[in-house]
């Protein structure tokens, strides 16, 4: 596993870089996930065609230090990607981010577009408000869930999630899920429409119907789903996901 020392989070951010051919593709997790759980499966399956790939664990989440002096907003996550890629010496790459990872994904692509090839994401927080999960949190002070909420979710976990958010810091999550409900200007959609490269949502089947999925659909954005498949879909269907990632890399190389 690699580190950089992020002068922006003040922390160690630490990513997987696994070999194989053409630019990265670069993938982002979501809420209370790591790259390091969430995405060697997708990475490895066949249907990714043996393509290179960065897992980035975002501070507060997985192997990545978690600072408590840092804000984990969405736009301070992006931050700390391009930091990294900046590190990276990444010039063109493919980008990919789920849930929270896909909200942090739009930025970063908003920021330093004439480098990302394409944008996929799935299932983002496109409008301020939040998710289920995400609003369950934020509505708790931030002190109460770190000494009592997250032990509560934790205990009410039983699959094998987890073991993913027991590695992440509870004020990670807390700051994360408060920065989802606050939101930000422009929006992600409106940010993700004006997106000028390439670009796909992804949505679970199990997801739908969804406003988001139709809004994307309405001003002719590409909507790709995976079949069987609900939020979650890295873990309910790994295969799928990773087909449907190469396919839309492949259309645009």
């Amino acid at each position: 596993m690699n580190s950089l020392y992020s002068l922006h989070a003040q922390a160690q951010v630490r990513w997987h870089a696994l070999p194989g051919k053409g630019d990265p593709v670069v993938f982002i997790h979501g809420l209370g996930c790591a790259s390091s759980y969430e995405y060697p499966r997708i990475v490895a399956d066949p249907a990714f065609a043996g393509r290179c790939a960065i897992l980035i664990d975002l501070p507060g989440y997985g192997y990545s230090e978690r600072p408590a002096s840092f804000s984990y907003r969405t736009s301070d996550q992006a931050q700390v990607v391009i930091e990294l890629l900046d590190h990276l010496g990444l010039d063109a790459f493919w980008l990919y981010g789920h849930s929270m990872g896909g909200s942090i994904a739009i930025e970063v692509a908003s920021r330093i577009p004439q480098r990302v090839n394409a944008l996929a994401v799935s299932e983002p927080n496109f409008h301020a408000g939040g998710g289920a999960f995400s609003r369950v949190i934020a509505a708790q002070d931030e002190a109460d869930f770190v000494t009592c909420g997250y032990a509560a979710m934790l205990a009410q976990e039983k699959n094998a999630w987890a073991g993913s958010l027991q590695s992440s810091a509870p004020w990670a999550v807390w700051r994360g899920a408060k920065s989802l409900v606050d939101g930000i200007e422009p929006s992600w959609m409106s940010l993700f429409a004006h997106f000028p490269r390439p670009k796909t949502l992804i949505f679970g089947e199990l997801s739908l119907p969804d406003n988001d999925a139709d809004s994307v659909l309405q001003q002719g954005i590409e909507l790709r789903i995976i079949p069987r498949a609900g939020h979650s879909m890295s873990d309910e269907q790994p295969a799928l996901l990773a087909q449907t990632l190469a396919a839309f890399i492949a259309e645009h190389e």
